[in-house]
């Protein structure tokens, strides 16, 4: 009897051993898997935060995107409610699940809301895209019209030009003669007591018609204007001229003769005989006497 007791306590002891094991073990696992569950809920928060860091950031980089102050102005608030919740979580306990679930459901507001933000400046952009690319169309035609107006201008000009130089008239045959006193022509200039210069304005149908003014300028050996104190203008400067003799020209060949009285001793060698009308010089010719 007594013998039995003590299988009974032994067995007792070992139940107990047992019970108080399986106590301790299952209390390190619970304390293993809080542990677990709180570097969970620590790692969910953390990337919580990384993501409201994100979206803030974000928003800084809209705004450099677009140029509207009412959007930039929206844009910026809810930045600033962004950063209000991410200070919010980073003050918030991570095994604090009440809160940590309401920051979570205004991240997933606030993602959305970024999400729209997006969609409306990329069609802002594009909107602006389009705009910029429609400005760039015209300004490339205006720059071609603009081209082409200065083309068609410069041809004008050219014609013009082309015009105004086949409309000029033009000396032809010029002579100088050397005559004596009894105007006879002779070659040594120690006789010559009057100089005739003969010339004609050639026939030009695009010249306009009318009186002209023509200019006769003899230059002596030595360079100088044989000269009546006369001048006309020639290329924004006033020139001497020797003889001046006003014609009517209907546009057909018109011959001209023009006297200088010598009353002066004129040397040996080449003369220079240049005609000019309307400020243009329209033939020119050297002539060698004894």
């Amino acid at each position: 009897m007594k013998r039995t007791g003590i299988v009974i306590a032994v067995i007792l002891i070992a139940a107990l051993l047992a019970v108080v094991g399986w106590l301790l073990m299952n209390n390190r696992q619970l304390e293993q898997e809080k542990q677990e569950m709180e570097e969970l809920a620590a790692l969910d928060k953390q990337e919580m935060e990384n993501e409201y860091e994100r979206f803030t950031l974000q928003y800084s980089e809209m705004m450099t995107q677009i140029n509207n102050d009412s959007i930039i102005a929206q844009l910026t608030q809810e930045q600033l409610k962004t950063q209000q919740l991410l200070e919010e979580l980073k003050q918030t306990k991570a095994n604090d699940a009440r809160e940590i679930a309401r920051l979570k459901k205004e991240l997933a507001t606030v993602r959305e809301v970024l999400r729209s933000y997006i969609r409306q400046v990329d069609s802002l952009n594009q909107v602006n895209q389009s705009l910029r690319d429609e400005n760039q169309r015209v300004s490339t035609q205006l720059e071609q019209t603009t081209r082409e107006k200065q083309g068609l201008q410069q041809e004008k000009q050219t014609l013009t030009e082309k015009v105004a130089i086949a409309a000029q008239l033009d000396a032809t045959g010029i002579q100088m003669l050397a005559l004596n006193k009894r105007s006879k022509a002779v070659k040594k200039m120690k006789d010559c007591k009057t100089i005739q210069v003969n010339f004609a304005i050639a026939r030009n149908v695009t010249a306009q018609n009318g009186n002209r003014t023509l200019y006769v300028r003899i230059q002596t050996p030595a360079g100088t204007v044989l000269s009546n104190g006369g001048t006309f203008p020639y290329e924004n400067r006033q020139l001497e001229y020797s003889m001046k003799k006003v014609v009517e020209y209907g546009g057909e060949e018109t011959p001209v003769t023009t006297y200088w009285q010598v009353n002066e001793f004129l040397d040996a060698g080449d003369y220079r005989v240049s005609i000019f009308a309307d400020g243009n010089m329209i033939g020119s010719r050297t002539f060698s006497f004894q």
